[in-house]
């Protein structure tokens, strides 16, 4: 658990859920890159080299995405095994985790982003 406190607040955050790239499954990656939203954000997230916070993805694909959806999505993207996430501050910072996905799944996410027609890194917030 992470303790964050301010003058005015104090709470306990819950840890974020990665899973082993052992336990990730072809069908959890193929269901979170089902969605054409998670599969742009995660074509965000793994052209970008140092990884994005939650508020560079709000407006994807000429569409504001409710903050929920994204949170939602981020998380589905997460618990896939897709990417990783660390708090820094009151961030969250996004990292794809494709060098593990190419050594268990070889090519399969990149196929997939293929098949939208993207590259890694081409698909841009507004």
């Amino acid at each position: 658990m992470i303790l964050v406190s301010s003058p005015h607040i104090q709470k306990i955050m819950r840890p974020l859920f990665h899973p082993a790239i052992e336990d990730v499954r072809p069908e959890a990656i193929l269901h979170a890159l089902s969605d054409p939203e998670r599969a742009a954000i995660f074509a965000q997230i793994a052209g970008g080299g140092s990884g994005g916070t939650c508020a560079a993805f709000a407006n994807m694909r000429e569409r504001v995405i409710p903050k929920s959806s994204l949170s939602n999505h981020i998380k589905v993207l997460r618990e896939a095994g897709l990417i990783r996430c660390e708090r820094q501050g009151v961030e969250i910072r996004n990292h794809s985790r494709c060098s593990e996905l190419d050594e268990r799944f070889p090519g399969l996410a990149m196929a997939i982003l293929n098949a939208y027609g993207w590259l890694p890194g081409e698909v841009k917030a507004d």
